[in-house]
């Protein structure tokens, strides 16, 4: 439950504090003192969009703050899923600076606004004159269903097969449109395989081969610069190598007068060694050298191959060629395989559907089996708030499988006797619309542990002794929850465990909102104003303290 609401610097509140009771908690105040900008602000907790318009110094940052005791929400799971802190007392935390930059905390911990929404929804449930107009959707009413029947589990079990069930669908339907791919290029990707195949191309051949030609079609001028270096190396009677071993002869002889001389001795003969390894190699290189007109034939009918093969699938490389062989030959094994592959496909399917279908029929029946005594309880609740000819039918219709089930469900609703029941929003006047949702609300707070629970002005199009009578209703659901009415009546504010009076404070430059709780003398005075107007009589007090009584 909400245990403390701070808010800084928004619309007309310069800063508010409220320590709300655990049970019944009414806000009272005139038109326009700033009651719907509580709740604006507690929207913000909430994750509702910020409005930098919405600041009342516009150069400080709004902060609204909430601090609720969770200790038997049952939230932990929750907490370690967004690796968030877990505390009994978790503090949510929105801020909106001047230059429009909101930031979100929970527990001083930075979230995400889809976070907040998450954890949000699980510590406040408010209704306004958006959710009333939910009401006369279908999915919303569908979860209203599924939340009297309990069928969370179930739900939950469906809409693991229904996520599987899609995942099956797609991929059945995706090798369908595949197969009649390959099916009609099959012949074309056979030809290209093939045609890859019978090169039987290796990765670095082409480098290779264009080595080897470029020596085959050079092979006379090679020779001759061979052997014109043999005969400078080792052939000539001035020959490298002659002079070299001169100069090993005389470092020789230098060697024993110094180490310096004796390492030049080393060097000059490791340079001969290499020169005599480089001469060796070339005369061998000099014997191989001819020039092969039939190999010469053959490497260029190889490499002519490659380069066809390159050009025509537009591809630099030998390795993109070997690439593509993969991918075709993929190709042709998934058509060879394609009538086991789309069986495999179509029995999964099937059987996953089957499961799906089975599970709906579960899910369905659960929220027939319910639906007739939620009905009995609603009408009932609407007849004691002033509906005596209430009439309602919840009308389920089976469909094909959605992610919500195989049902089509719809609140029929008639407040006139004699008039057929209609869909909620035909029908249902702005009053009736708000004790149809009170009605949904507090048959909910008998079914599950409902969060801190805020109705704005859900007692509108009510009077007299039915709203006496909502007020008990709000005052037993408040024995559950925590509940936080804004009201305009003074039937409700007499229910109040806690009475908070909203006003607006005009003694400085700028008009504030401000918020007090009242006790039992104020209490008094401001419930017999709500009866009587602005100076209320003997006996409009009489009539306060009569209220407050019973």
């Amino acid at each position: 439950m909400l245990t403390h609401l701070s808010i800084k610097n928004y619309a007309l509140i310069r800063q508010l504090e409220l320590n709300p009771s655990a049970s019944l908690n009414v806000v009272t105040g005139e038109t326009g003192a700033g009651k719907s900008i509580i709740l604006g602000a507690i929207g913000l907790l909430l994750g509702n969009r910020a409005d930098v318009k919405a600041l009342w110094d516009e150069n400080e940052k709004c902060i609204t703050e909430g601090t609720f005791d969770i200790s038997s929400y049952s939230l932990k799971d929750l907490f370690e899923d967004e690796n968030l802190d877990y505390e009994n007392q978790t503090v949510i935390r929105r801020e909106v600076s001047p230059t429009g930059k909101s930031r979100a905390f929970i527990n001083d911990t930075p979230v995400t606004l889809d976070v907040m929404r998450k954890i949000g929804s699980r510590l406040m449930d408010v209704h306004s004159q958006f959710e009333t107009l939910e009401l006369s959707r279908h999915q919303f009413q569908l979860e209203l269903i599924d939340s009297y029947a309990g069928n969370e589990k179930i739900k939950n079990d469906y809409s693991i097969l229904w996520r599987k069930f899609l995942k099956e669908k797609k991929e059945y339907e995706n090798l369908l449109s595949e197969a009649t791919a390959l099916r009609q290029e099959s012949d074309f990707v056979k030809f290209q395989l093939d045609e890859l195949v019978k090169a039987n191309l290796s990765e670095e051949e082409q480098e290779k081969l264009e080595s080897e030609l470029s020596i085959l079609e050079h092979a006379e001028e090679i020779k001759a610069r061979l052997t014109n270096i043999i005969q400078h190396l080792g052939q000539s009677e001035n020959s490298v190598n002659q002079s070299l071993s001169n100069i090993k002869s005389e470092f020789q002889s230098l060697a024993s007068f110094s180490k310096e001389y004796e390492q030049m001795y080393q060097r000059i003969e490791s340079a001969r060694i290499e020169l005599n390894d480089i001469l060796s190699e070339a005369e061998n290189a000099n014997e191989k050298t001819e020039f092969d007109p039939t190999r010469a034939e053959q490497v260029n009918e190889r490499l002519s191959l490659i380069y066809q093969l390159q050009q025509k699938h537009r591809l630099p490389l030998v390795s993109d060629l070997l690439k593509l062989q993969e991918s075709l030959q993929e190709r042709a094994n998934k058509t060879s395989n394609l009538d086991g592959l789309l069986s495999s496909a179509e029995k999964n399917l099937k059987q996953t559907e089957g499961e799906l279908r089975q599970q709906a029929d579960l899910l369905s029946k659960s929220r027939k089996k319910i639906i007739t005594p939620l009905v009995k309880q609603l009408i009932g609740l609407l007849k004691e708030l002033g509906i005596p000819e209430a009439q309602m039918e919840i009308d389920q219709r089976i469909a094909e499988p959605t992610s919500s089930g195989i049902d089509m469900v719809e609140i029929l609703f008639s407040a006139n006797k004699g008039i057929v029941v209609r869909p909620l929003a035909q029908v249902a006047s702005g009053g009736e619309f708000s004790r149809v949702m009170f009605s949904i609300k507090h048959v909910m707070a008998e079914k599950k542990s409902l969060p801190t629970l805020i109705l704005d002005e859900i007692d509108s199009g009510v009077s007299g002794e039915v709203a006496i009578r909502l007020g008990n209703r709000m005052k037993e659901m408040a024995q559950r929850h925590q509940v936080i009415a804004i009201s305009h009546l003074p039937q409700i504010a007499a229910k109040a465990d806690a009475h908070y009076f909203v006003f607006k404070d005009n003694s400085s430059a700028k008009t504030e909102s401000q918020i007090r709780k009242l006790e039992s003398k104020d209490r008094i005075t401001e419930i017999a104003k709500m009866i009587g107007g602005a100076k209320p009589s003997a006996v409009n007090i009489e009539n306060a303290k009569e209220l407050m009584e019973n």
